[in-house]
């Protein structure tokens, strides 16, 4: 329906002209197109140009547009700057139906009105309904391209191609393949720049010269202090230490449709679409950062044991009750003791309570470890049974292998006496039966090979066999580890070794862990692979009970 024409007309229009996408802006056609329809439009009605909006490149599914703004707080001026605003059609205003109502009406409340030149209509009861409906259908097609446009995108990703937005740090984006006149893109390792995130993910893992995990801040300061600058010049923040310690685009996945960018909360993992990208650090390096900085969030260990200062955090408990120890002082912190919590909570009633200096349990526990735990004999007699249940596990892989190998010959040799026969004349190449069994020869030599390659590639990801001197060697690389050059203990290496301690008495503690880790650990310190430690998890209410936490007996 179109308005009827009255004598007070308006006679100042305001022109809003929009596209979506920086490449519609860049093409300059649909801008320019606009722009002539609506001053012609409004010389037809006698109205007079005022201000022109221009938005290039921003979708109108909400109201974060620049110059969107800044023509609405003309119109909310008193009195207006003018009377109308003219839009191609209404998509061009907005594509949200709640939106688009919320501001026509906030703009009719100070006299000003909207004009589309496409669907043209008038104030009465019905053309408000047509306009809603019209909104409300251009909101659908909104929706309906976008869910198409990401499926395209996150089918773009699993492919292996780059969608666009700058790439990460340590990767450049270069052309891989042009289809007809769109050119495909990949991200490849920038030399200069992956250098630095290698640098990083080192101070991650072993600090300064094998001192020892370093944090964001340390980080971060030792970054701006050595004059490491990011791409753009500028100095690293905390924040972008933590974005590449946390990115699995520097292991090869990068994770396409992780985020919703308009609550920046994180998609679930069955919506993400990983793209494999050149990985910058090993999948065991990344995972031992995660793995260490899990060890240290207060997420999965209590905010008071995050910090480095106490050695034993989170990994003593009580022997009488099975509650923590936990850290208290005296004297204005001259003196620092390990006490029962249930004792310093509850009472007497909870639990009669141990208290040791920090110091003396701390001394014991290292000492223990260093002097008698990591001894080569006693770990021998220790990791007896796993390093044999390992060499049965690889001689079994190994036998296996050899099977599969033979089985894979034996099929290329049938195959072979197969072709043999074609070639000379014993055989016909279309008699029936002879195609369907040498595409099934075929594919036996070829699944028997794939099968051996994998169960040989995981044998050598297992490592090399650990025998009695190179677990002696790996014993002394752990002790050295576990002491930093100042004398003091390493938390980190010394958690790994040992998973829980419990203080009896005050001259009795038990100290227990899992012996896949202490060869886990023994390895990592030898140099085989990147330590990965692994901690319990943190629950603000966990209680000590007699179904998951045995006290020990009176005996």
């Amino acid at each position: 329906m179109i308005a009827p024409t009255t004598s007070s007309a308006p006679s100042r229009a305001a022109l809003y002209l929009r596209v979506s996408t920086g490449r519609q802006a860049e093409s300059d056609l649909s801008i320019p197109d606009q722009r002539r329809q609506l001053e012609a439009y409004c010389a037809g009605k006698g109205w007079g140009v005022g201000e022109t909006y221009v938005e290039p490149g921003n979708t109108a599914t909400d109201d974060r547009r620049p110059s969107f703004q800044a023509m609405i707080d003309a119109a909310m001026t008193k009195p207006a700057a003018f009377d109308v605003i003219v839009v191609h059609s209404f998509s061009r205003f907005f594509r949200d139906q709640f939106q688009f109502e919320f501001y026509v009406r906030k703009l009719a409340k100070n006299g000003v009105r909207l004009v589309s030149i496409t669907q043209e209509l008038g104030d009465d009861p019905m053309s408000t309904m047509m306009r809603r409906i019209m909104t409300l259908f251009d909101e659908y097609q909104s929706r309906e391209n976008a869910k198409h446009t990401l499926r395209a995108m996150k089918e773009n990703a699993r492919q292996g191609f780059w969608n666009g937005s700058r790439p990460p740090l340590g990767y450049r984006v270069v052309v891989a393949e042009q289809r007809g006149a769109k050119l495909k893109k990949k991200l490849e390792i920038d030399p200069i720049q992956a250098e630095k995130i290698r640098k990083i993910y080192r101070l991650a893992l072993f600090g300064l010269d094998g001192t020892g995990p370093m944090g964001f801040k340390a980080i971060c300061n030792h970054l701006n202090d050595q004059n490491i600058r990011t791409r753009d010049g500028g100095r690293f923040g905390l924040d972008a230490i933590h974005q590449i310690l946390n990115r699995p685009t520097y292991k090869g996945e990068h994770h396409f449709n992780a985020r919703n960018h308009k609550t920046k909360t994180r998609r679930p993992e069955s919506e993400h679409a990983i793209c494999a990208v050149p990985a910058i650090v090993s999948e065991a390096e990344f995972q031992a950062v995660q793995d260490s900085l899990r060890l240290r969030s207060a997420q999965f260990m209590h905010p008071r044991f995050v910090a480095p200062g106490t050695l034993l955090g989170g990994i003593c408990f009580c022997g009488l009750c099975g509650g923590a120890m936990t850290l208290r002082t005296g004297k204005n912190g001259r003196y620092r003791y390990y006490t029962c919590s249930t004792k310093a909570r509850i009472g007497k009633e909870g639990c009669t309570g141990i208290t040791v200096p920090e110091s003396k349990l701390d001394d014991a526990v290292a000492d223990h470890l260093e002097r008698r735990l990591l001894e080569p004999q006693r770990l021998e007699v220790l990791l007896g049974n796993v390093l044999d249940r390992r060499s049965e596990w690889i001689d079994r892989r190994r036998a296996h292998v050899t099977e599969l190998r033979q089985r894979s010959a034996e099929a290329a040799a049938k195959l072979t006496r197969l072709y043999s026969a074609i070639e000379d004349g014993l055989a016909a190449a279309g008699e029936e039966g002879l195609k369907d069994r040498m595409a099934e020869l075929a594919a036996i030599r070829d699944e028997a090979r794939a099968d051996a390659e994998r169960a040989e590639a995981a044998i050598e990801k297992l490592g090399p066999t650990l025998t009695p001197e190179r677990l002696e060697m790996f014993a002394q690389a752990a002790r050295e580890r576990m002491r930093a050059p100042d004398g003091s203990y390493r938390r980190e290496h010394l958690r790994a070794v040992a998973q829980r301690v419990e203080v009896l008495s005050t001259t009795e503690i038990k100290i227990m862990g899992s012996r896949t880790e202490l060869l886990r650990t023994l390895a990592a310190s030898g140099g085989e692979e990147s330590a990965i430690l692994r901690v319990r998890s943190f629950k603000p209410k966990w209680r000590a009970r007699n179904d998951s936490n045995v006290r020990p007996s009176d005996s």
